[in-house]
């Protein structure tokens, strides 16, 4: 072994585990992910053969030493169960499996919540509001598969703190009688409506079958939102416009219940396909609508965050923060 691979840092093994997708990358400290692969969670029997996939596709030769993964899902013991996906593993198997001497798990939009200080302005997508207040906490929502909610807190020394939080599963508010005829007819179908239930990739087909649509259900969130930008459906046009202003309600909610003043991120695989309808979209004047604290929330900035793997970037600096 030369000098240079002596100095050279070791890679380590990034996992973000989605309810749809799995996305995988190898990184060294301060450096770029690399090796960036993405598989359907469907098309794999869990985890464990999907990680096998990926090391046997690697043009390297020795598995990393230390790895960190997001999941969707609590993350409270060595038991792993995804939310919105079969798949259930192990913390401790893993490790033992593929020969981690470290491995740390957290939860998806924790690890978002970490990446978000390092990303660039170019990666953000500002959406109304003014100026983010310096040391001042954070919100980070996303809808996904589901939706997942986050929080940064500062602190004392100058760093921040990520949060835990099932906050998409909050129960959904209506704001309009039309919202309130919506949620009682999902009521009928389930025994609890979180937010989770219309904002998120599966809520935008729960809103279509509640609205009424005419025609046949999209067989795809994708599909409905491309029948809706297409302007040729009006009731995936009404479910998309629904979507934006529900997601407004309920980040505006979590601004205030966090004192969000350093701003309010928006992440998941779904906006950046459309975020220009997004912004001219109900969802700015629907987070502001918060009566006697309108003016409080006009103040906040919201931003879509526009890089490709921000758990990525929280997931790398865990591991950099522990090992300083």
């Amino acid at each position: 072994m030369t000098d240079k691979q002596r100095e050279e840092p070791a890679n380590r093994f990034l996992a973000d585990i989605g309810g749809t997708n799995v996305r995988f990358a190898l990184q060294k400290k301060g450096k770029t992910a690399n090796h960036l692969e993405s598989y359907r969670t469907a098309d794999y029997a869990d985890l464990a053969s999907a990680i096998a996939n990926y090391f046997q596709r690697l043009p390297v030769e020795t598995a990393p030493k230390e790895a960190a993964f997001a999941a969707a899902s609590v993350v409270s013991g060595d038991r792993v169960e995804l939310t919105n996906c079969p798949w259930i593993f192990s913390i401790q198997a893993i490790r033992k499996r593929f020969g981690f001497e470290r491995l740390d798990v957290i939860n998806d939009f924790t690890a978002i919540a970490l990446g978000v200080p390092e990303i660039d302005a170019g990666d953000l997508y500002k959406v109304g509001g003014g100026k983010a207040a310096e040391d001042a906490p954070i919100v980070v929502i996303g809808p996904g598969t589901g939706l997942g909610v986050s929080g940064l807190i500062p602190t004392a020394n100058g760093e921040w703190m990520a949060l835990s939080t099932e906050g998409g599963h909050v129960t959904m508010a209506a704001v309009t009688d039309t919202e309130a005829g919506v949620l009682q007819k999902l009521r009928e179908r389930f025994d609890h409506v979180s937010a989770e239930r219309v904002v998120s990739g599966p809520g935008l087909l729960n809103l279509y079958e509640a609205i009424g649509g005419k025609a046949p259900v999209p067989a795809s969130p994708d599909e409905l939102t491309r029948r809706a930008l297409d302007g040729k459906e009006p009731d995936c046009l009404a479910v998309l416009h629904t979507f934006c202003e529900m997601l407004g309600t309920v980040a505006g909610d979590l601004a205030l219940t966090l004192g969000a003043q350093g701003g309010v991120y928006v992440a998941g695989g779904i906006l950046p396909r459309f975020r220009d309808f997004f912004a001219a979209s109900g969802f700015r004047r629907r987070f502001e609508e918060k009566g006697r604290f309108s003016d409080y929330l006009a103040g906040i900035p919201t931003f879509v965050i526009c890089h490709p793997e921000p758990a990525f970037l929280g997931l790398a600096k865990l591991l950099d923060h522990d090992s300083d």
